[in-house]
């Protein structure tokens, strides 16, 4: 199934990343290992590869010229580093610093990083890239998604299982170089990798809004 970006919430974009995947590998190399996703932040040489003048591009056309990477996890499943993740939407940001602001919670760190949940309407409005630096067939974990599902809301967990039956589940097939991109609260899932080699997924989110005073975006 070709999938398209408006009508189904994701897309791909066929060796788009390409011309950054050496030094996106380097990066990636110089990166501690066993964990199973590792949130970036201040890398060196990250943000100028993710900035709307080069992979952020993409997102740039969707949401605008004030858009810019808010947050970037490297997921890197291989023979010792697996996991499976059930039906789930993306709901949370991450903040420079706590604030109670109306709106925005709970709270939760993650990788001594704040995280909040804000208003569903903001992840309405994001966009997330998927930068793959290896080959993703069908025995190597590639991400599954409902797709238009991104346009039902925000999802109880109770209904997921109902959203995915009436939508359907596809995989995201990918060589490396490939990106796929998402409208951000688009369901999805993934099943533990088979084989012996590495599965790296760059997963960048995109956005175009301003937070409200007493927060700022952590950014990368």
């Amino acid at each position: 199934m070709v999938l398209d970006f408006d009508e189904h919430g994701a897309a791909r974009l066929h060796g788009a990343a390409a011309p950054f995947l050496s030094a996106l590998e380097g990066i990636a190399k110089g990166l501690p290992g066993g964990r199973a996703g590792i949130r970036l932040h201040d890398i060196p040489g990250l943000a100028p590869l993710l900035a709307p003048s080069a992979i952020g591009a993409f997102p740039a056309k969707l949401l605008g010229g004030e858009v810019r990477p808010v947050r970037a996890i490297l997921f890197d499943k291989h023979e010792a580093n697996n996991w499976a993740l059930g039906w789930h939407q993306d709901r949370t940001i991450a903040v420079k610093a706590r604030a109670d602001v109306p709106g925005y919670g709970p709270w939760s760190v993650k990788a001594g990083m704040q995280h909040v949940e804000p208003p569903f309407a903001m992840i309405e409005r994001m966009v997330t890239l998927r930068v793959h630096l290896d080959d993703v067939p069908e025995d190597n974990a590639p991400l599954l998604v409902a797709p238009g599902s991104h346009r039902l809301g925000r999802i109880l967990e109770a209904d997921l299982s109902a959203v995915v039956e009436r939508c359907g589940a596809v995989p995201n097939l990918a060589i490396a170089g490939d990106l796929w991109i998402y409208a951000t609260p688009i369901v999805h899932a993934s099943a533990v990798a088979c084989g012996f080699r590495h599965r790296r997924v760059l997963q960048v989110d995109y956005s175009a809004d301003a937070l409200p005073q007493g927060l700022d975006w952590l950014g990368i």
